[in-house]
């Protein structure tokens, strides 16, 4: 499988701040990807760079093989769709699609105006006539009907409601199936998106806390709960993520591949065993409370 993104200690400075901290990580073709964390966190930064609207202050980034800047080559195989994404005023609805054919490659025009009449938006008004949540469909509607090997959704959803919300996954899985593209979606709504996520990187103060499959992260939490001293004794020396007290009891989530055996363990000690939602792992990981010991080998 082809790399489309290649980040090796990707660095981006304003000052003494460091948006990104010599993150490593690399995407590939035709699989969707979450990249998660908290406001502030660097995604977007790196979107950025990944796009080549900034330039890294260091290490190395790659994209279809090239470094990105000034190169119409790559440029032209990407698509990224921003929270603030701007149109002239001038323009309506159908002058945006109808000039979105000429900057991207695979653009299917008819398939844009399907969306258009899923999303029930008025072709002939002008953009600054939007409300905020018609202007995010018009996002969502150049992203899909871009076809670009490398589609980027940053909180695409603004203003949008649940049944919207529901029309773009939809209509993203079913797209994705028929012509299959690297997807990245950007998104605090995590459990809307679980399910149709690949691959996860979370990112929390500019540094890379998680870059694994999906499939695997979802079994890596466990939370607990139970009589005190229990808990403390199945924890020990276990990478804890969060504890919260109720009394005498209390609920640990603790990150691991767990075996049988640890389980039969957990049960013996009279403890409950629930799963970990990825939207409440990421809430975990990125509080700056988690309680977190490495897992002794």
């Amino acid at each position: 499988m082809g790399k489309i993104v290649e980040l090796n200690r990707l660095t981006k400075s304003y000052g003494a701040v460091k948006a990104v901290d010599n993150v490593s990580f690399s995407i590939d073709e035709n699989k969707i990807y979450g990249l998660l964390g908290r406001n502030g966190a660097g995604k977007t930064t790196i979107m950025h760079m990944i796009t080549a609207q900034l330039f890294a202050t260091g290490g190395e980034l790659k994209v279809f093989g090239d470094t990105p800047y000034e190169n119409n080559r790559v440029l032209n195989q990407i698509c990224f769709i921003k929270e603030s994404q701007k149109y002239p005023d001038v323009y309506r609805i159908i002058d945006v699609l109808n000039t979105s054919a000429s900057f991207f490659p695979n653009w299917d025009h008819e398939y844009a105006l399907s969306l258009a009449g899923d999303f029930r938006l008025p072709l002939k008004r002008r953009m600054k006539k939007l409300s905020r949540g018609m202007l995010s469909s018009v996002g969502i509607i150049i992203g899909l009907a871009s076809r670009a090997p490398l589609t980027i959704f940053d909180e695409p959803y603004l203003g949008l409601d649940a049944v919207a919300r529901s029309l773009f996954y939809d209509r993203l899985i079913e797209d994705y199936s028929q012509h299959p593209r690297t997807v990245i979606l950007s998104t605090h709504l995590i459990d809307e998106v679980s399910s149709i996520l690949e691959h996860v990187l979370i990112i929390d103060s500019g540094t890379l806390l998680i870059d694994e499959e999906a499939e695997a992260l979802r079994g890596r939490a466990f939370t607990l709960a139970g009589p005190k001293a229990s808990v403390e004794s199945f924890t020990a020396g276990k990478e804890v993520i969060h504890r919260e007290p109720f009394g005498s009891f209390v609920t640990a989530t603790v990150m691991g591949n767990w075996n049988a055996a640890e389980r039969k363990q957990a049960e013996a000690l009279g403890l409950e065993l629930a799963p970990v939602s990825l939207q409440q792992l990421v809430i975990y990981l990125t509080n700056g409370k988690a309680q977190r010991k490495a897992v002794e080998v």
